[in-house]
Order: C-alpha cells, then structure tokens, then sequence
C-alpha cells in the first residue's frame, strides 16, 4: 500500500508527531511523507537523553492497543530483533479503557445469533478485564448454572488493526529502503510475519483448538490444568470458558517457602513438558497469565498464541544442552546452523570463538545454578550479531523457557532446573532408541532413497533434452575475484610500460646514430630527449615492483 494513497491521515499524522515527539525526528525527516505533515521537522525532544528501546516502547504505548499488542507480539521475536530491545517491549502493559456494555451485548448477540438472556442468566456488566483485543466478563449459563468467564472481541479491531499495520507497512518499507543501519531487521518482512500472527490471536477458535490441545497433554498429570471450553457458545469473536478462582502468580511471592518451592517445580516441569516431551507449548507464560488454585494446580490462561517444536529438534536441543554442558563447542555451531535461518557468508571461525566465550562463562557456574533460558538466549543474540536468524519457534520457546525459569527462581531461588530437566530429557533419549522409532526412521529414509531413486531418471531425460535441443545452459557467477582483476590489471600496466620504455630506448638509439639536428651537448636532442624519459620510466617501474613486494 502507497504511503500517499492512505486516506485517513490524520492516523497517519499521529504516528509521526509521536515519533518526532520522542526523539525519532530524524528518521521522519528521512521519509518520503505526504505535503499535509511536512511541518513536522526533527527538532529537540525532552526524551532524548533516555535509551532508545525505552524511548521506543513509549511510543507503542502512546500509540494505543493496537501497537501495544504489536509491540508484545515483537517481545517474542529475538531472533529478530536485539535482546535489549526485546525485553524492553516485554514491559508493556495491555490494560485499557473497557468499552460500553450495549457494544459489547450487540457483539456476542450478533455472533451467538441469540439474544443474551437466553443464553446466561446473569452477564457481570463490569469486565473483569480489558485488553487492547478484547475483554472478559463473568456470567451464569442459563442451561446448567455453571459460572464462565466470556472473552468478547472488541467492535472494528480487525479493522483498525488491518488500518494501523497498512500504515507500519508503508513506514518500514521506506525505513528498510531510505535508513541502511535498519535494512539488517528486514522490516517489510517483519511486519509481514506479525500481521499474521495478530489476525490469528484475533481467531478465538484457534485459542479454543489451542487450550483443547493442551488439556489432552496433561490429561491425568496434576502439573497444569486449563480452563474447559463450552464450544457452543463461542466464535471466532467469542470465547466462553470455564471461570477459574484462585490467587495469581504475580501475588504468589508473599505465600511460605514450601508452598512457593512446590509451585516453581510444577510450573518449570509443565513449561519442560510441554516443551520436551509435547512440542507444542504456550509462546508466553508470564505471571499475569497464571493462577493458583486453591489445591495448589497451576491454571495456564490466554492460549492465543502457541509455538511447536517437532520431535528431530527436540532430540537436537538436549544434545546441543549437553555438549554446552560438556564444552564441544565443534558440536554446538552445526546444531546452532540447523536451528538458523542463514543468509550470506558465515565467518564460522570467529562464531566458534563467540559460542567458546559463552560456554566458558557458564562452565564456572556449578551445574544446579545454570539457567538455560539465560543460556540459550546468550547463544540465540550470538547469532543475531553475526546475522544469522533463528527459526521463529525456537526463538519463541526460548523465550518461553526464560520467562518460566525466571519466574520459578523468582518463587523458590534454590531450584535445581538441571535436576528437574532430567526426566524429560531421560523419557526423549529413551524414545529416540526404543525399536518402534528406529524403525519408523529407517522406513522413512529408505523412502526417501527410493524417491529419489525413481526422481534420477526423469531428471537425466530432462538434462539430456535440453542438451539435444540446445537448450542446456550454466549460470556462473564470480565472487571475489577483485585482487585478481587488480592485480591483472597492474601486471597489463607494467608490461605496457615496458614496452613504451623499450621502443624509446631503441628509437632514441637510432636517432642518435643519425646525426639529426639539432644538437644537445653535441648529441641529437631528440635521442637524448628520449633516453632520459625512458631512464625516468624504468627507475618508476624499479621503485614500483620494489614497493609492491613490501606490501
């Protein structure tokens, strides 16, 4: 979309002011805007002097629930953008006026097509809690008296949201083409990614999908329970739920030490689980997302967004954890590639160095005091220094996995993670030689050899085709082959001064022998002329292959 043809502008100005207001005059001043906010010259802002990712989260809170959301969502990437930054977003809060009741009421009745008296016998008014995409009321069944907590998406977000990202779009296009030190975050794609993922948060039916999933893993493990979905009464705009009572994590630091070291173990081993043993887990468990029932089970809310790990990676990530804790740094760089996106030239010398400094710092640290969420997240910023992209899924387990062991650590410090890891980490080492899946991987690659097989005769009919019917052509493209064209073209300049040399000394010499006027110290002096050129031309060829060869 063409930043000129946007017809709301006045949105559009906003953004700007915002930017110029907090210090990001001089990106605007580089932009290609429209004649009506030209005005908005770069000048000093009073935010200056504070850090930039703090100074951009500001801005995203200023902007409203739309960039608040979109700022969240970009917390879970940091595989592409600085671990600085990332966490910095990771501070915005999602709280926001609530909208009016009648709203809210004409919206489920429009999705539930039935009035809301039929449907509950009490609807709370008063949400429980307003976010930026949607809020949450609390309401009686009519059907069985069973007390839910219904989400309710908020009038026109879709369209607001699809407006705003239309805008960002047109921003990081001219941001990615006019600022070069941005072009390394790809910002065009960047926000490609994430309009993906926030209209696929704004599906609550994939939410609902998301927490039936997760409820079927922990069928009959009191680690973690979810809330249960009433399917009849929800949407793609409305999701009703089971309401969950108890206390939540962030007031569960104050409760005794006992009851905080049973909580930091079950809620590391249902992260482990869902992790190691499930691959599929949920991409953003922070405390707020979190409560405690009065049994003590964890209750895990807003399933919204979700991240999958296959089986093979699973096997790879506790090897590269232990080759980390063995220090085979020569076994951790081709794990870390496998688990990248790679574009360019790698300089795998200088990275194993890198990823050698980073195990040596964790290797003085006794094993039950490492925290691999830390550890993980050191060698997930390696990559992003050397411009390498982490597959979006580990980035966001890995993620995960801090903001879950920073949180049990927080509630009991003395948590041994290396400890608690173990059963997992035993129970997928065991399943990766049980008999039934080597041979599953057997079968697999014999598949794939026979595929490949039956691929070889069509493709040599093919190349011969083209060979027959001249048709048959090979790219070749050249890199670095600037020394040689240098040097080739230094070599052609001396052979050609050489030459030039040779015929002044030879023609100087038969001019000499002529006896042709006039005379310069009784000889020719056009010979002589043309000896001393070709003495000053051979002393610079001297001087210059010399100077060469010290180079």
């Amino acid at each position: 979309m063409d930043i000129h043809t946007l017809s709301r502008i006045g949105r559009f100005k906003d953004i700007a002011f915002t930017l110029v207001k907090y210090g990001f005059g001089d990106l605007i001043a580089r932009l290609d805007l429209p004649e009506r906010i030209l005005h908005l010259s770069p000048r000093k802002s009073v935010y200056s002097e504070l850090d930039a990712w703090k100074r951009i989260r500001l801005v995203l809170t200023e902007l409203g629930p739309t960039f608040i959301k979109f700022g969240q969502l970009l917390s879970l990437r940091s595989d592409l953008l600085p671990l600085d930054l990332t966490r910095e977003l990771s501070k915005l809060q999602d709280d926001v006026p609530p909208a009016g009741f009648e709203e809210i009421k004409s919206q489920m009745e429009k999705e539930l097509e039935a009035p809301l008296a039929d449907i509950f016998s009490d609807f709370e008014v008063k949400p429980m809690a307003a976010a930026s995409l949607a809020q949450v009321h609390r309401a009686v069944l009519k059907r069985d008296k069973t007390v839910v907590a219904v989400k309710v998406q908020r009038q026109g977000i879709r369209q607001t949201i699809k407006y705003d990202l239309d805008i960002l779009a047109g921003f990081a296009r001219q941001i990615h083409e006019r600022v070069e030190a941005a072009a390394v975050y790809d910002l065009p794609q960047l926000i490609s990614e994430l309009r993906k993922l926030m209209f696929q948060e704004l599906d609550f039916r994939r939410e609902a999908r998301n927490m039936r999933l997760a409820q079927a893993n922990f069928s009959g493990v009191e680690l973690l329970s979810l809330p249960r979905v009433f399917s009849d009464f929800s949407t793609s705009r409305v999701l009703c739920m089971e309401l969950i009572k108890g206390v939540p994590m962030k007031e569960a630091f104050h409760l005794p030490l006992e009851n905080r070291r049973h909580l930091a173990r079950n809620g590391l081993r249902a992260a482990l689980k869902q992790i190691l043993e499930d691959g599929f887990f949920h991409a953003d468990p922070h405390p707020g997302n979190i409560i405690i029932q009065q049994n003590k089970v964890l209750t895990l809310l807003d399933w919204g967004m979700v991240g999958r790990i296959t089986p093979d990676t699973r096997g790879k990530l506790i090897t590269l954890v232990q080759a980390i804790v063995d220090r085979d740094s020569e076994t951790v760089l081709p794990l870390l590639l496998q688990f990248s996106l790679q574009k360019g030239k790698i300089n795998r010398d200088q990275l194993q160095r890198d990823i050698m400094d980073i195990i040596d710092d964790y290797y003085s640290v006794p094993l039950a005091e490492v925290n691999i969420g830390q550890l993980l997240s050191a060698l997930s910023n390696l990559l992003f220094e050397h411009k390498i992209r982490m597959k979006p899924d580990l980035a966001i387990m890995i993620r995960a996995i801090m903001v879950t062991e920073g949180t049990a650590r927080q509630l009991y410090p003395e948590l041994n993670v290396i400890a608690e890891s173990e059963p997992y980490v035993r129970k997928i080492a065991l399943k990766q030689l049980t008999p039934a899946l080597l041979k599953q991987k057997l079968i697999r690659e014999f598949s794939r050899f026979l595929q490949v097989n039956r691929e070889i005769p069509t493709r040599l009919n093919q190349i011969f085709g083209k060979l027959e019917n001249d048709q048959l052509s090979i790219g070749f493209e050249h890199k670095n082959l600037d020394g040689l064209r240098k040097t080739l073209e230094r070599v052609a300049n001396r052979v050609t001064m050489g030459l030039l040399t040779a015929a002044l000394i030879i023609g100087s010499s038969m001019i000499i022998t002529t006896g042709v006027r006039p005379f310069l110290f009784g000889y020719p002096a056009l010979g002589l002329i043309g000896f001393i050129l070709s003495g000053f031309i051979g002393l610079w060829l001297i001087i210059d292959i010399l100077r060469k060869k010290r180079q």
